[in-house]
């Protein structure tokens, strides 16, 4: 299977294809993992328009995607972009959680559900910016 794998991986766009798949893939499961630790429902805030929680999970969304970038320019294979991806994506939820830490004068979490847009900006670029250095982690 990991021979077939690689021989399509050969050609520039089924390789294309089966790396948009994966993180596509992997954006759905680590946005679930996301949901569960926050306090909130995301996309019912967002169906809501609370924009505090726009923001957190569109920094989210593009901090993983741009793990995955950085994972995906710097292997080979599918499979060590993946674990890699998966590593970053650790690295950006225990971020997350010291940011929560970090803020002992107020709950981040409440703070954003209760559409703190200063928080939700915050939070965003958190993420953004980390996955920066997440992902100049991964090249090396």
């Amino acid at each position: 299977m990991e021979a077939d794998i690689d021989k399509l991986l050969g050609n520039p766009y089924a390789a294309s294809l089966i790396f948009v798949s994966v993180t596509v893939l992997s954006l759905i499961v680590f946005l679930s993992i996301f949901e569960l630790v926050t306090k909130y429902k995301c996309w019912d805030e967002i169906k809501k328009g609370n924009l505090a929680v726009a923001m957190a999970t569109g920094g989210k969304i593009f901090g993983i995607c741009n793990i995955f970038r950085f994972s995906i320019e710097a292997n080979d294979s599918i499979y060590e972009s993946l674990i890699w991806g998966a590593f970053g994506f650790v690295i950006l939820l225990v971020a997350y959680f010291l940011f929560e830490f970090m803020t002992p004068v107020f709950r981040i979490d409440d703070e954003i559900q209760n559409d703190n847009r200063a928080v939700g900006l915050i939070a965003m670029i958190i993420s953004v910016s980390l996955s920066y250095v997440i992902g100049a982690t991964v090249i090396l």
